[in-house]
């Protein structure tokens, strides 16, 4: 069966093939370009560098930062960890890369005799080394952002990683995750033994892919261009107007050369240039903090009517995931309760922004009073919902299970926290960031005991519109 794809997704545009190199000698023009303005970092959305959120790192990658302490009792010890880790960072897909080679091609047929245009001469000179075949691989940086995760997790829980505990690594299929569990591993180093065997990641799709498995969400979100119709609004809209003129301004084109989609290509190969190499792209030169904001509302519009609370079947797929995390817990305070040893007292899984977001959303955090909108960035510019700050490369929710000795009620005897990238997240039963386990599953109960994956994912049998049924 034939994919449709929405307008927005990445490798919806058939494109030109790959340009050939500029001329080495043009690079002397980079000089003339403007220095990027380092305030862009900030903007890359799903395409931004965990060093982001966690700019402690920049200095030294094994940090625990600021506040690295919770607020639990010394008679607290953690029995269990469950982490959901999205891969690090990546290469760019083989259809971001054909969008990237066919607006280089554009700039390198510029007439010989066209008018001196030095952010289009030193574009044209730049090396265009990203190559199809890197499809969304895991980049060297990437390795290390799961290395040193490993190895910061270790640290700031040395009860749970100690030797001869089990590691449970699980993974989605997909070649960037697999290689992010290996890293995730190999951070932990070889003294630590989990039992003696080399850790295998065992791939699971079914939770770490849930989307792909949603009849639902697959036909009337993924492959329905309707519900993109907000994304494809602000493409047309005043802001990206504005951000198009001024590109096509910079690189001496006419501005019906250029659409939404090549211009969020160039800004993305600046977040990409950034988080693999950590160098300044020239394509960062075409961009303003403000143009910056704009293409952030884009990327983030895409993730809320897609992944976030656009459509309740983008968070109610990922149900299937959180019951599997709680099974989990309950059955290690059952284990705790009859003195057994736990037996999976980590367990680490590997997916994708397209995991957590939902997960999350799910959870109700990073909730906007008002939904994002085609006609709303003004009123969104203090909005909750930014991707790149929820689920930049190498994000990570955690929940830590403890048991409390010298408690007041035994309800109190587990408890929970929860960790976003490292930092503590409030619960929203009590705003606090500690919880006891049965508050915590009380105020899911709705989630747990009433949202079935097949039943949710199930298409409707009648024959409705997107929008009746979403």
């Amino acid at each position: 069966k034939r994919r449709l794809r929405s307008a927005s997704s990445c490798g919806s545009r058939t494109v030109a093939a790959m340009a050939p190199r500029g001329e080495a000698a043009l690079l002397v023009l980079l000089l003339v370009l403007p220095p990027a303005s380092a305030g862009l970092s900030g903007y890359f959305g799903t395409k931004s560098r965990y060093e982001e959120v966690n700019p402690h790192l920049v200095r030294d990658p094994l940090s625990l930062g600021p506040g690295a302490g919770g607020s639990l009792p010394a008679s607290c010890a953690p029995l269990q960890l469950r982490a959901v880790l999205r891969h690090g960072t990546r290469y760019p897909t083989a259809g971001q890369v054909r969008r990237l080679g066919e607006l280089h091609a554009r700039l390198l047929r510029r007439p010989a005799g066209a008018a001196a245009c030095p952010a289009a001469a030193a574009l044209a000179a730049w090396h265009m080394w990203y190559e199809e075949s890197l499809d969304g691989r895991l980049a060297p940086q990437g390795r290390r952002d799961m290395e040193q995760l490993a190895q910061r997790m270790a640290a700031r829980f040395p009860a749970l990683f100690a030797a001869r505990r089990r590691l449970a690594l699980a993974s989605s299929s997909k070649h960037r995750c697999l290689q992010s569990g290996a890293a995730f591993r190999r951070g932990l180093g070889p003294t630590l033994d989990f039992g003696g065997d080399e850790v295998e990641v065992e791939v699971n799709d079914s939770l770490m892919r849930f989307f792909d498995h949603c009849a639902k969400f697959v036909a009337l979100v993924e492959e329905n261009d309707a519900a993109m119709c907000q994304v494809n609004a602000f493409k047309e809209g005043p802001e990206m107007k504005k951000v198009l003129e001024k590109v096509a301004s910079a690189l001496c084109l006419p501005v019906e050369e250029l659409n939404a989609d090549l211009v969020q290509v160039a800004f993305l190969t600046c977040s990409y240039e950034l988080a693999i190499k950590n160098v300044t792209s020239p394509w960062c030169s075409l961009f303003s903090e403000e143009d910056a904001k704009v293409l952030e509302y884009l990327n983030d519009l895409k993730q809320y009517w897609k992944r976030g609370y656009g459509y309740d079947i983008n968070s109610r797929s990922s149900c299937i995931l959180f019951q599997d995390i709680f099974q989990h817990l309950d059955k290690a305070v059952e284990e705790s309760k009859s003195s057994k040893p736990i037996s999976s007292p980590l367990i680490v899984q590997v997916g994708h922004a397209e995991t957590l977001q939902p997960l999350l959303a799910l959870m109700g955090y990073f909730k906007d009073d008002e939904p994002l909108l085609a006609n709303n960035y003004a009123r969104h510019t203090q909005r909750k919902f930014r991707s790149g700050r929820i689920v930049p490369y190498a994000a990570n929710l955690v929940f830590v299970l403890y048991h409390c000795d010298h408690v007041n009620a035994s309800q109190e005897e587990y408890q929970v926290q929860l960790l976003l990238n490292e930092k503590l997240l409030s619960f929203h039963h009590s705003n606090e960031t500690v919880s006891t386990y049965a508050d915590l599953k009380d105020y899911y109960k709705d989630i747990l005991e009433n949202c079935h994956f097949k039943e949710e994912c199930e298409l409707p049998k009648v024959n409705v519109t997107a929008v009746d049924e979403l």
